[in-house]
């Protein structure tokens, strides 16, 4: 879209010169010939920049620049003086003017500086278009679900998303964890600033360090000039580290000095920096058995863990998987333009069944598979792979035998729902517990009980 201009000068041959010149360079241009004429072009046509004379009939050019600033703020306005009224241009300024130009008028200098308010004025309105289709993509109403536990995980997120508090997100990997650490930022009041994601899993710690604090020119072999850090980058916004607990030793540490001082130095360098950012961590692993073994601090631990969100796994809010299909579907028939309307009962009975390994990243993958090759306009067991329906669970049953006692019966009965809960809950027995309904202490004695290990 072109950027509009409105040029406000009485004198014909002025008006006829900049029009040609913005024309010539690809701006759409309005004219007229004094403010009460400028008025009327900006309430049909609200230009992006407009540039004025400042002695006028009628309406001079400081009049309607206050008028302007008070009514439609968010046009640009240059003002054109006589070198004899710098004072004036002045004055202007300080009433909301952009710029000033002085008479005799030099078309280069003209053009380099609507140029350069047209470029800002740009990159403003495509950070806000980001921005908004950003918070649209992270608000709360699109993070899927509708089971108590993310219903309470829902409302956790809003309570914490206005404050600078540090979270850490645990959770298998594939349920979710990033989704909610963006949806977290683009929720909070950093929203304006920087949203910084490090993937500390991937890096070796020489290359992780100078990833999250920079380095200067010539601290290592391939320094050949200074690099801004991660942290540094998201001064004032909110840097999500993922896989927090496959850092070093070292690195922890160092990572322990920024969350107490808030200030770092690059590699190599000397200056130390000041931040202010919020930290989100995310782990798929468990940092407290890594503390019993050594492999992680517990100091940095209890730093991170100001406010821990866990992320139930999917098979642990399988009653989602309708919404999730649902939403994949929809998104999926949008970028390859299919028309895929439905999905049988059976497939998505067996979606249901299926335990989930990789979580909504398996499921996403699965539909994103199943809608790229779908020829029939409707899902079915077809469209998905063999060991989705194989792993499907068997039906409990009891086998009757005539030498059994009732209480036999029972127990053979009552082992077969442990261990179908048990795979259910990957073998978390304190899980599985609560699941059953049953104390902690109870269940270990069915454990014992059974002979199940």
């Amino acid at each position: 879209m072109k950027t509009r201009i409105l040029i406000v000068d009485d004198e014909v041959d002025a008006l006829d010169l900049m029009e040609e010149l913005f024309n010539k360079h690809g701006y759409e241009t309005f004219t007229a010939r004094n403010g009460v004429e400028a008025l009327e072009v900006i309430r049909e046509h609200e230009p992006d920049i407009m540039i004025s004379d400042m002695v006028m009939p009628e309406m001079d050019g400081i009049k309607l620049l206050e008028i302007i600033r008070k009514k439609y703020p968010d046009i640009s306005v240059i003002m054109i003086t006589a070198h004899g009224t710098i004072e004036t241009a002045v004055d202007a300024m300080k009433k909301g003017a952009k710029d000033y130009i002085l008479k005799p008028l030099r078309l280069d200098e003209i053009l380099s500086k609507v140029d350069t308010i047209s470029q800002l004025k740009s990159l403003i309105k495509e950070n806000q278009y980001l921005r908004e289709k950003l918070s649209q993509k992270y608000n709360f109403n699109n993070i899927i679900g509708k089971n108590r536990k993310m219903l309470e995980l829902f409302d956790l997120i809003k309570d914490i998303a206005k404050t600078n508090s540090t979270v850490l997100i645990t959770g298998e990997s594939g349920t979710g964890k990033e989704l909610i650490a963006n949806a977290i930022h683009f929720n909070s009041d950093r929203i304006k600033k920087p949203f910084v994601k490090v993937n500390c899993g991937v890096l070796a710690e020489n290359l992780l360090e100078s990833e999250l604090f920079g380095h200067v020119k010539g601290a290592f072999t391939g320094a050949i000039r200074d690099k801004l850090g991660r942290f540094e980058m998201a001064n004032g916004g909110t840097i999500f580290l993922d896989e927090i607990g496959d850092i070093s030793l070292n690195m922890q540490l160092k990572l322990l000095r920024v969350l107490q001082e808030g200030e770092f130095e690059r590699v190599g360098g000397t200056e130390t920096i000041k931040v202010d950012v919020r930290i989100i961590a995310a782990t798929n692993r468990d940092l407290q058995e890594l503390m019993r073994k050594g492999e992680f601090r517990q100091d940095l631990y209890y730093r991170l863990n100001v406010i821990p969100i866990e992320v139930p796994p999917l098979r642990e809010r399988k009653d989602d998987i309708p919404l999730l299909v649902t939403h994949f579907l929809t998104k999926f028939n949008e970028q390859f333009n299919k028309n895929i309307d439905s999905i049988d009962d059976e497939a998505m009975q067996c979606l249901q069944e299926y335990d989930w390994p990789g979580n909504i990243r398996e499921l996403e993958n699965l539909v994103e598979r199943a809608v790229v090759l779908n020829k029939t306009g409707r899902l079915t067991l077809k469209d998905f792979p063999p060991y989705i329906v194989q792993k499907r669970e068997p039906a409990l049953e009891v086998e009757i035998d005539s030498d059994q006692s009732l209480n036999d019966l029972v127990d053979n009965f009552e082992k077969q729902i442990i261990m179908k809960a048990l795979r259910e809950n990957n073998f978390n027995k304190l899980r599985t517990a609560e699941k059953l309904g049953i104390h902690r202490s109870t269940f270990m004695s069915k454990l014992k009980k059974y002979g199940i290990n």
